[in-house]
């Protein structure tokens, strides 16, 4: 064999490993945007690297594999429900308050799920992993909480919290009765979902699938009464 013909092997070999690679590396960008959305790209930006904001969701998944992730009972669904409620109906006449018992309420929710709660930025990775669709909306609504009692904070400012809350809220107890961990997490006495379910549904190529605002709008409705 001429030296030429080893060296065009050799090239056809290289080229062939780097499309592998590059396609494996596409494959997963789509795989990280399809279940962590926004977050993934936040993190992105954040690290200033793909490589690195990979790591990071991989890191979270790590943690959370060895949390005790677990659904609500009914019973327990129901009586959140009901404080729910309660806190809606007193949002009317008293909005910073209400959206202080909703975060408090929250809290309670992911402390009976299993979620450790004592440090925000933990409780944002942790929920990152399998609530991603609603993870920018508990940021929003918790930014707003934040400056609740600042004069500038208007009365349609702290509605949108409530309804952010909500949307998280239905989030974590609607789902959670059903075992909403992700097929490749799901383990004996864990939790099951569908073999075709995906916390984040598919968006087209070079899109991100949102946060699905229907799941705001009963909270939206009593929001406003």
């Amino acid at each position: 064999m001429s030296a030429g013909i080893v060296i065009v092997v050799v090239v056809a070999g290289l080229v062939v490993i780097v499309a592998a690679a590059i396609v494996a590396s596409v494959q997963n960008q789509r795989r990280l945007r399809r279940r962590f959305g926004p977050e993934y790209d936040r993190l992105v930006e954040e690290h200033g690297s793909k490589r690195a904001a990979a790591g990071e969701l991989a890191r979270r998944k790590e943690r959370a594999e060895k949390l005790d992730i677990r659904p609500l009972s009914e019973e327990k669904r129901r009586h959140y429900s009901a404080q729910w409620e309660a806190i809606q109906a007193d949002f009317v006449d008293r909005p910073r308050e209400a959206l202080q018992a909703a975060s408090a309420l929250l809290i309670s929710v992911m402390n009976d799920r299993g979620y450790p709660t004592e440090d925000y930025g933990q409780i944002q990775a942790d929920l990152s992993v399998d609530h991603a669709r609603t993870l920018g909306r508990l940021r929003k609504a918790h930014d707003i909480s934040a400056r609740a009692d600042s004069d500038s904070t208007s009365t349609e400012d702290l509605r949108q919290s409530m309804v952010h809350y909500g949307a998280v809220f239905e989030d974590l107890v609607g789902a959670g009765a059903d075992g909403d961990r992700a097929p490749d997490r799901a383990g004996p006495g864990k939790g099951t979902t569908a073999d075709n379910e995906q916390p984040m549904a598919d968006a087209p190529e070079g899109e991100v699938a949102d946060e699905p605002a229907r799941q705001a709008e009963p909270s939206d409705r009593s929001a406003r009464r």
